[in-house]
């Protein structure tokens, strides 16, 4: 039975997978596909409800992305999203879209004409909203209306005649819109009128049934390095294939303080079969001289593919390679579904080598972390597990900043082991979304025993989240930051000087490299 299904359109914000995240919530499937997508593909999907989003670009100029005007004469309701709203008035009859006189970017005070409208349904009359744009239409489209103005946007929300067609100025999937998720519930669910029913055990049954329906009888070699995605990952394919699956754990060198023991003995915890190769050698001597981080990841992907090569001679033929890569990492390596500009490579996504003698599987491509959690908890892995913060799959390459070297290694490793425990002790473990250590590649002058000393920096990284799209830096308190500070310092040699990263993303991401 085909499930209900809102579909949003990428014009190359880098909140689209907010939105797509946002109607999720609303246990509502919600996909994104390019704003190229031919209009009979659309049509096939068969979507209740299609959102257009916000984009960098201007309707008007050159080369700016368009879609096909005929899409608003489906009689499906559709929401244009700041970039998205001036291409439905662009494009319909009499819109026009001009430059505004001043940009609008950050808090603003919504006035809503239209409480009874649908899609303002709940919410008060005025409302905080987040802005950011530079353009404003001047005319509406024939047949709409304004619902909501703000003091620069005297259209901040539209809507056609027939209730089906809506355009916001600004952006309710952002937290800075206040009751923002109740504007994208009432779209999706008394506009739309889409059913509640895409949950992570409807999820689950479908990636069970079409992981058994593509690898048949073939054996899949998966990738587990501890962290929640591949922990996951190995519970459902067991789940899927049983014994079809071959579980590998690779040290590359890479790893924090006695991680390749908690892992080994995680996979006994919860019965995964794993098969150990310690490669770190190799990985290491690869890494030599190496400073630029793409180049890093790149090294760091073909190398886990030459590893998982030789283990499969061993092993015997592994047609399969599957990975817990998730959407947040598709989206920030390479730009697979719009415009959007890739931020990074991962090195599971865009660092893979183009002769990979494996076909990829990954169930998990597009979903957020949260929704692994969800699907964790339902296949009863253990919370330990499924708490643990995020760790990227370059490891601690991509947190000393310059060349990756066995000492520097051996510094970074005791620092962050000291980090970890100690808001762990202070019972802020579980508050934070990922906290880590970064190297820098600089030296300062310090006094320690009444000697000079020039050695490293370090900063501590911490953030709060819900999805890793966006990020706030944490709060630790003083005297903790304090007594984690003082004892990385005496405790750590060659490390005479820390520091604490107080920047959000965006516009910084949550790793360094």
């Amino acid at each position: 039975m085909r499930r209900d299904t809102i579909v949003v359109l990428d014009f190359g914000s880098q909140y689209t997978q907010l939105i797509a995240r946002r109607i999720r919530e609303q246990q509502i499937y919600c996909e994104i596909q390019p704003y190229t997508l031919p209009l009979n593909e659309l049509k096939d999907i068969e979507p209740k409800g299609i959102i257009l989003s916000g984009g960098p670009a201007s309707v008007y100029e050159d080369n700016a992305p368009l879609i096909d005007a005929s899409v608003f004469n489906l009689g499906i309701p559709i929401l244009g999203i700041c970039y998205g709203m001036q291409l439905m008035a662009y494009l319909l009859e009499d819109g026009k879209v001009h430059p505004a006189s001043e940009r609008e970017y950050g808090k603003a005070q919504l006035q809503v004409n239209a409480n009874s409208d649908p899609l303002f349904n709940g919410l008060p009359s005025d409302i905080t909203a987040w802005m950011s744009h530079g353009d404003k239409i001047d005319s509406l489209p024939t047949g709409f209306q304004i619902i909501a103005q703000t003091q620069n946007s005297p259209v901040a929300a539209m809507v056609d005649s027939k209730g089906v067609l809506y355009g916001l100025q600004f952006h309710p999937e952002v937290e800075h819109t206040l009751d923002a998720d109740k504007i994208l519930f009432n779209f999706a669910r008394h506009i739309c009128e889409c059913e509640p029913k895409w949950t992570m055990g409807s999820f689950i049954s479908e990636a069970i049934s079409q992981i058994q329906d593509t690898v048949k009888g073939e054996r899949i070699l998966c990738a587990v390095s501890g962290g929640i995605d591949s922990m996951v990952l190995a519970t459902l394919l067991h789940q899927a294939i049983g014994d079809q699956l071959v579980s590998v754990f690779v040290d590359n060198g890479l790893l924090r303080k006695n991680e390749a023991e908690q892992v080994l003995s995680t996979c006994k915890t919860i019965g995964i079969n794993i098969e150990f190769v310690d490669a770190s050698e190799s990985f290491l001597t690869e890494l030599s001289g190496i400073v630029d981080p793409e180049q890093k990841r790149n090294v760091i992907g073909s190398q886990f593919i030459d590893t998982f090569r030789e283990k499969v001679k061993q092993l015997g033929p592994c047609r399969f390679l599957a990975q817990g890569t998730l959407y947040p990492d598709v989206i920030e390596s390479v730009s697979t579904k719009g415009p959007s500009a890739t931020i990074k490579t991962h090195h599971n996504v865009g660092g893979l080598p183009p002769d990979m003698p494996f076909e990829l599987i990954e169930p998990f491509r597009e979903l957020f972390k949260d929704e692994v959690r969800k699907v964790g908890a339902e296949l009863g892995v253990p919370q330990h597990v499924l708490g643990r913060h995020p760790f990227p799959g370059p490891g601690l390459a991509v947190r000393i900043l310059g060349e990756v070297t066995p000492d520097r290694l051996e510094i970074l490793r005791y620092a962050d082991a000291i980090f970890i425990q100690e808001i762990k002790d202070a019972g802020l473990y579980d508050e934070i979304w990922q906290a880590l250590v970064v190297l820098l590649p600089v030296k300062s002058v310090g006094v320690m025993g009444d000697e000079r000393t020039y050695e490293n920096a370090v900063a501590l990284r911490a953030v709060t989240s819900s999805d890793a799209m966006t990020a706030d830096w944490a709060r630790i308190p003083d005297d903790v930051l304090a007594r984690i500070s003082t004892r990385i310092i005496n405790e750590v040699k060659g490390i005479n000087r820390v520091v604490y990263d107080i920047s959000s993303k965006p516009p910084s991401t949550i790793e360094w490299e």
